[in-house]
């Protein structure tokens, strides 16, 4: 498992603390220190049944800075991977990609069902 998250993030922490308690091993990515790629993001937005607005953190600050809101929707597909790409601080944390699927945000019941 591939364990995306911001360590300053207290959801973050929650769901590292989470994996830990119920003994998952996982590769453990900070993602402002290793931002994740377009093509990476469009396997994962694949894998995980999501819109592609749920890869956005849409409570950050830079989300809101930079009027994304307004702007999403007249952008193609491929410029929202680029973007995402451009900075991690765009991406909704945490994204724990296992074999089979992927989870962004940490939402404990969900884990635990999917888990």
């Amino acid at each position: 498992m591939l364990f995306v998250n911001y360590p300053k993030c207290s959801t973050c922490q929650k769901a590292k603390k989470w994996l830990a308690e119920h003994d998952f091993t996982f590769e453990d990515r900070d993602i402002k220190e290793q931002n994740p790629t377009a093509a990476e993001l469009k396997e994962w937005h694949q894998k995980s049944g999501l819109p592609l607005k749920r890869l956005f953190n849409t409570s950050g600050i830079l989300y809101k800075e930079m009027k994304l809101k307004e702007k999403l929707p007249d952008m193609g597909e491929d410029e929202q991977f680029s973007l995402l790409a451009s900075n991690g601080m765009l991406v909704k944390r945490p994204i724990l990609v296992t074999d089979k699927t992927v989870l962004v945000g940490f939402k404990e019941k969900d884990w635990e069902s999917l888990l």
